[in-house]
């Protein structure tokens, strides 16, 4: 079995309150979902206004597998509009 892990730094520069900043955030964590079936939660700076990190996981039988779905993640995100993404970090287990 193959775990792995993306760990995501967003900065979100149009949000103005929690509330805004929730709103990019969970549109963009159920297109991930959907789009790559993949566990994602928010996991630091979940009191500040314009930054975010999410945490991404996948388990699969095969690290090429896991790696390219978590590849095409961070991706994804990289082409977010309302976040940019400021670093990312990849693990397999």
């Amino acid at each position: 079995m193959i775990v792995a892990t993306c760990r995501i730094d967003l900065f979100i520069p149009d949000s103005g309150s929690l509330k805004s900043k929730r709103g990019v955030l969970k549109g963009l964590k159920e297109r991930l979902r959907k789009r790559f079936n993949v566990s994602v939660a928010e996991v630091d700076h979940m009191d500040l206004w314009q930054r975010s990190t999410l945490g991404v996981a996948v388990v699969s039988n095969d690290s090429r597998h896991a790696n390219s779905v978590l590849s095409s993640v961070v991706n994804y995100v990289e082409r977010e509009p309302r976040a940019t993404m400021t670093d990312y970090h990849l693990e397999i287990y």
